[in-house]
């Protein structure tokens, strides 16, 4: 049994240490916005904040979570309010299939935490998700407006 820190809510999971920290988000509490996509910690699709840094839930065993802080798409808004990569999402019109995004969206979270004005060069080396539909210049385009936000 671990207690995992999910979102600003302390949760139990009853799961074995070497667990996939995507597997307890998603099977054990039940938000489903994280999403698996290749298992090996390469395409992004299961980013989420630890301790505010962009991780690769796939990669990341529950002991390796456990008394740390996680956030997942389902927490990024505030109080109702999306945020500014969320609206700068929806504003330049991003998501084609959509299933890379929740991932995307919280590595581009992270590095605006890091870097409030990214450069092209910036975007390139940290943003390092897949999106299968090839939506990179939105994404780039989504980062500079919510850079600027």
């Amino acid at each position: 049994m671990a207690n995992l820190t999910i979102n600003g809510k302390t949760i139990p999971v009853d799961v074995e240490d070497d667990t996939p920290l995507l597997w307890a988000i998603r099977e054990n509490v039940g938000l489903t916005g994280t999403k698996y996509g290749c298992g090996i910690a390469q395409c992004g699709a299961c980013t989420v904040h630890i301790d505010w840094v962009a991780m690769r839930s796939c990669g990341v065993s529950i002991s390796e979570a456990a008394g740390k802080q996680i956030t997942t798409i389902e927490g990024l808004a505030v109080n109702g309010a999306l945020h500014k990569v969320q609206q700068a999402w929806v504003a330049n019109d991003v998501p084609q299939c959509g299933y890379c995004q929740s991932g995307m969206i919280m590595a581009v979270a992270a590095l605006l935490k890091e870097k409030p004005k990214p450069t092209n060069q910036d975007i390139d080396e940290a943003i390092t998700n897949i999106c299968r539909c090839g939506t990179f210049q939105q994404v780039r385009e989504a980062i500079h407006a919510a850079a600027n936000a």
